[in-house]
């Protein structure tokens, strides 16, 4: 006999480990199918380790500046094993984490891969090709996505890479170029830089970041021209060879048609959904370019008791949407009083130096709507704390709705941006008004006095500027 559980998650990743703790703790009989390691691609080859990587080059960066604050150095060398090591283990640690988790909220883990043979079953392969099938009352997809190629190049792991082997390369190449500028690529383009390589970073749209305000960005491009990296915006990606030095690429642009050489090529213009193999045409689940279409209230796909959650279902591509996705959906399921996803309140982040972090309208974005706007900056050069901390470059931008004051977007690029931008999400879930956070009062010396101060920007009420 099968065993029966209420609800199989298929896939482990910040949308279906979450989802399983929060089913457990409604009370529902749980079972998450994994295939790889517990935490999915953003715990063990994404968010997390990247950011142990990065903040080695940042640690690396400050080192080279101490004389400026009177701390003398010398021989300061990078053990690259070490930075990845550090990488890896970080990673390792936070997937016994979640094993530590299931164990506590009695989540049974079923090692695997699971396959739909119907809509209350999966069949699970595991490593040794043994088979056994798993009863569901509910299903929850949350397969994830992949590191999608460019058309007719295969990710080949050594020449041409994808963020996977980026994360784990024995040692900086000489010659790395960077296909696409979102923020896994922003973020390579930063590490392997401060790591010693010569970076090109190629984008086809008109800047690097492309979903970010044109101000913030500019912050961005301005610092990494400081730090020799090449930018290529406007500019196609027409052919990849691969030669016996490493790879070369024809681009074309506004500058005309043009070739770049690299040891090693950099793919990361995007992700592509892991829908093969799940047998969702077996169950007749609609997929559309390769993601799974869902109800986004309830996550219901078209097949009764099958719903899905996170990348596996398209934009946007974050592991705290997944988390919040997969709450919403087991809710939902247990009968529980649910909070649908805001997704215009969603926090976007980028973790190279310096850090941009966003959320809700950009500028363009709400004058293209026809929206009536006030515009508050405050530059972090006039930032005490910023400047005693010798990162003053940047600022934060809010947007106000005119009439009311109401706070419907924010772009906030330096130093710890990404730790600021909570803030201004907790400001818009609530429906903040200028006025509420001018006259917040906010520690003093601290950076999060500039969200005050841009506030008071937008209405013309800017003490320090």
């Amino acid at each position: 006999m099968a065993e029966k559980y209420d609800l199989v998650v298929i896939g482990s990743g910040p949308g279906g480990y979450v989802a399983a703790i929060r089913a457990s703790q409604l009370g529902l009989k749980t079972a998450v199918i994994e295939k790889a390691e517990l935490g999915g691609v953003c715990l063990n080859w994404g968010c997390i380790p990247t950011k142990a990587l990065l903040h080695s080059a940042t640690l690396l960066n400050h080192i080279k500046r101490a004389a400026d604050f009177g701390i003398v150095t010398s021989d300061v060398s990078v053990d690259f094993a070490k930075v990845v090591k550090h990488s890896r283990t970080t990673a390792a640690r936070l997937s016994k984490g979640i094993e530590f988790l299931f164990r506590k909220n009695k989540i049974t883990t079923i090692p695997g891969h699971g396959r739909l043979v119907a809509k209350d079953k999966v069949e699970v392969t595991a490593a040794d090709k043994s088979k056994q099938i798993v009863q569901a009352g509910n299903i929850l997809i949350a397969s994830g996505a992949r590191a999608r190629a460019i058309p007719g190049v295969s990710f080949d792991g050594k020449t041409i890479i994808s963020a996977r082997e980026a994360m784990v390369l024995e040692k900086p190449p000489a010659t790395l170029l960077i296909i696409g500028a979102g923020a896994i690529g922003v973020e390579f383009a930063y590490f392997y830089a401060s790591m010693g390589s010569k970076v090109t970073l190629i984008e086809m749209m008109p800047h690097i970041l492309p979903i970010e305000d044109k101000e913030a960005v500019d912050v961005v491009a301005k610092a990494f021209k400081k730090s020799a990296i090449d930018i290529l915006t406007d500019t196609k990606v027409e052919k990849v060879e691969k030669t016996a030095k490493g790879v070369v690429l024809t681009l074309s642009g506004a500058e005309g048609a043009k070739t770049v050489a690299g040891e090693k090529a950099l793919v990361a213009i995007g992700v592509q959904g892991n829908s093969e193999e799940l047998g969702l045409e077996t169950v007749g689940i609609q997929v559309e370019r390769g993601f799974i279409q869902v109800d986004k209230k309830t996550y219901k796909t078209n097949v009764e008791g099958i719903y899905a959650i996170g990348d596996i279902i398209g934009p946007p591509w974050l592991a705290h949407v997944a988390s919040a996705e997969g709450i919403a959906a087991v809710e939902g399921i247990a009968g529980h009083p649910s909070k649908a996803v805001d997704y215009d309140n969603v926090p976007g982040c980028t973790y190279c130096q310096p850090q941009v972090a966003s959320m809700g309208l950009t500028e363009e974005k709400a004058r293209e709507m026809g929206r009536d706007v006030k515009i508050g900056r405050f530059p972090l050069r006039a930032n005490g704390k910023s400047l005693a901390m010798g990162e003053s470059e940047g600022f934060v931008k809010l947007i106000f709705e005119a009439q009311y004051g109401e706070l419907i977007g924010a772009h906030i690029v330096g130093a710890e941006a990404t730790e600021l931008l909570a803030e201004l999400n907790v400001a818009k879930a609530l429906e903040t008004t200028a006025d509420e956070l001018m006259h917040t009062m906010h520690a003093h010396p601290t950076v999060s006095e500039a969200i005050k101060e841009a506030s008071e920007d937008a209405f013309g009420r800017a003490i320090h500027i």
